[in-house]
């Protein structure tokens, strides 16, 4: 059996020569009907990506005609500095939906990796690297604990994480009493003001850890077994597929990248501060949704979760350059998440339906 390029199949007959003269007219006529059906697929797959980058465009040309500040070197800093913030926490919430769950404690972590390592360095002098691999570390421990008890007790991934969100915030107020490391090492805050023209080199590690998770879920087994347990984790099972232990594994992974954004935000404060990670939860829903990551699973964007996040910079940063309150922001952007899942609807069925027409 063959597949044309739009999912049509054909199979040669045997026969006289207007049978097969017939055939080969009706193979060219499938192939070329194919191929316009795939390149419309295509477009329609791709559009969710061509629309968000037009309307990051709009926003940055609206932006600068109301205030041409928006776009001065010291604004476009601040952006790339923010926005590889943003891209970091939206890929912790990414990689957990795409297997279907959730992550609501990747403030929490964020928080807990950043305190620790202001202590490791204020209170025992700890050098730098080590202070920041541990901090890496507790973040992906308790991205692990969220993981096993998920597994272990069969409960849904909000419940889990929403509980442990408290306990670990809390678990770090009652050890640090609330406690703001500003004595640690000048190169932490040097690091984070360090500028290569109006770019940040945050947003170089930002974008060096997407380039990690598009090969991960493009080329890598793990990534296939990851989207396989977010689409039908039932039939991955029976394939197969260790969905708990993959479950435990994204979990880790999420854990890791919100201590990785907390870290960021260290750097940009230039101290460990108890407030961190407390603004996270909406945008870190929102670049995922508005990028084509599907909140059921079983599909990511990565390049989509960038262009999301660059969308929520831009709002923040237009409003605020624009002077306008803060209230009005959180406004925005429950509008966009709002749009955002009925996007998330729409592209569901759409792969519903795709899958339909490409089964044989």
């Amino acid at each position: 059996m063959a597949r044309g390029l739009g999912g049509a199949r054909f199979r040669p007959t045997s026969g006289d020569n207007s049978s097969r003269s017939a055939s080969a007219i009706a193979m060219t006529i499938s192939v070329s009907t194919g191929a316009e059906s795939s390149f419309r697929g295509w477009l329609l797959e791709q559009s969710n990506l061509l629309s968000l980058a037009a309307i990051v465009g709009l926003l940055w040309a609206v932006f600068t005609a109301l205030a041409p500040g928006f776009v001065s070197s010291f604004n476009l800093f601040a952006i790339s500095r923010s926005v590889a913030i943003d891209i970091v926490i939206a890929f912790s919430t990414m990689v957990v939906l795409a297997t279907g769950g959730m992550n609501l404690a990747i403030g929490s972590i964020g928080v807990c990796s950043v305190m620790l390592v202001g202590y490791l360095m204020q209170a025992h002098g700890l050098s730098v690297p080590l202070a920041l691999a541990a901090g890496l570390v507790l973040g992906a421990l308790l991205g692990f604990a969220n993981g096993a008890a998920i597994v272990l007790s069969g409960v849904n991934s909000f419940i889990i994480t929403l509980a442990s969100a408290s306990l670990f915030a809390g678990g770090m107020l009652i050890l640090t009493k609330a406690t703001i490391y500003n004595g640690i090492p000048r190169e932490i805050a040097s690091f984070g003001r360090m500028r290569w023209g109006f770019v940040s080199p945050l947003l170089l590690i930002a974008l060096a850890i997407g380039a990690w998770l598009l090969v991960l879920f493009r080329y890598t087994a793990l990534g296939r077994e990851i989207l396989a347990s977010g689409a039908n984790p039932r039939a991955a099972e029976l394939s197969g597929v260790p969905v708990g232990r993959v479950t435990v594994i994204v979990h880790a992974l999420s854990g890791l990248l919100a201590a990785s954004a907390g870290l960021m935000v260290m750097t940009w404060l230039g101290a460990a501060m108890p407030s961190v990670g407390q603004d996270w939860l909406l945008p870190s829903f929102l670049a995922p949704v508005l990028g084509g990551t599907l909140l059921a699973g079983g599909m990511v964007s990565v390049v989509g979760t960038v262009l999301g996040a660059l969308l929520v910079t831009t709002i923040r940063s237009g409003l605020l350059i624009l002077q306008v309150g803060n209230f009005w922001l959180q406004l925005f952007l429950g509008l966009v998440l709002l749009v955002a899942v009925m996007l998330d609807r729409y592209r569901g069925l759409y792969a519903e339906r795709r899958g339909l027409e490409r089964s044989p």
